[in-house]
């Protein structure tokens, strides 16, 4: 596993003289994967670790925040993905109107030599750094070449004539394509919540769901979703209902998920869940006997389609 370091000016002797990435990796999608191998075989050729750069918070809020998109995965959810593919150090960067003015080449040589002193970078052709983005590859080769640093770019990566991109993923989970937006990502798309108290009108209809709140990252469309749960190290098959209870006249939308065999007390915990698939959207039943059959039907599709994985190692 790698270490994490929070501050540039924190940058410990043993993640520097490495190769260097820079991005805000969101998702860790299979494009991603393609440019941190390269990235990796890099740092072993030059003797020196493999080294992510990113932004905490990422640029974008800070220059348009009223359009920042939502993220699709929070900081340690990304760092043990990126962990995995087998960076050595993560150096989150804070970011501030101070390094967003900085120009090109000052963040060239304030970043990435004073406090990284890299001898290595991998980047994708589309690389943009420094105010207003413009710093491009052009540039950045120029200056790799004048401070003898290795530079590689990597190829963009595809699937069906489009580019693999987390604004692509973020759009098809926008519109509920979930089979689509996981076949892009690494590992099935995950949210995380707190558990905390709701109505309990599930577990008085036999169905006790875990309320979830404080919900960090893009949520899809309102509809009930098959997926798994992950709860102190042990997965369970679950049906997640996303949106209100029309059939109670309840508008307000809420995130409620029922694990399947599972049986205890999980109120003020943080649990994870994989979205897998929609299974339907949100509608109004004309009364509870209606409701429960197709919450049983929602549960023997969620069964058949995820429980013959719950007990294999989690990843």
């Amino acid at each position: 596993m790698g270490f994490v370091v929070r501050g540039i000016e924190h940058i410990p002797p043993a993640a520097q003289s490495g190769a260097v990435t820079i991005g805000n990796f969101d998702g860790v999608h299979r494009g991603h994967r393609a440019l941190l191998s390269r990235l990796k075989r890099v740092a072993q050729e030059l003797g020196g670790p493999a080294v992510v750069l990113t932004f905490d918070p990422p640029p974008a809020r800070l220059l348009r925040p009223d359009q920042a998109p939502p993220a699709l995965t929070w900081m340690e959810r990304r760092s043990e993905i990126l962990f995995n593919l087998g960076v050595d150090f993560i150096c989150i960067c804070q970011t501030t109107h101070a390094l967003l003015e900085l120009t090109p080449e000052s963040f060239f040589q304030q970043v990435l030599l004073d406090h990284l002193r890299m001898v290595g970078m991998v980047e994708g052709p589309n690389f943009r750094f420094g105010k207003d983005r413009h710093g491009d590859v052009e540039l950045l080769t120029e200056l790799c070449q004048r401070h003898q640093v290795r530079l590689s770019v990597a190829a963009a990566e595809a699937e069906d004539g489009e580019w693999i991109s987390s604004s692509r993923i973020r759009s098809l989970i926008s519109e509920g394509d979930l089979r689509a937006a996981n076949r892009l990502l690494l590992e099935p798309y995950r949210i995380r919540g707190l558990v905390q108290p709701g109505a309990a009108r599930g577990r008085q209809l036999g169905f006790p769901t875990a309320n979830l709140e404080q919900i960090p990252v893009l949520l899809p469309p309102h509809g009930v979703y098959a997926g798994l749960a992950s709860v102190q190290g042990e997965r369970y098959a679950a049906a997640i209902h996303l949106g209100p209870n029309p059939t109670f006249g309840e508008a307000a939308p809420k995130v409620e998920v029922h694990l399947l065999e599972f049986a205890g007390d999980l109120y003020g915990q943080w649990i994870e869940v994989e979205l897998w698939e929609q299974l339907r959207g949100i509608r109004k039943f004309s009364g509870v006997d209606q409701l429960l059959a197709q919450l049983r039907a929602d549960i023997d599709r969620t069964r058949t389609m995820v429980s013959p994985l719950t007990f294999l190692p989690k990843p």
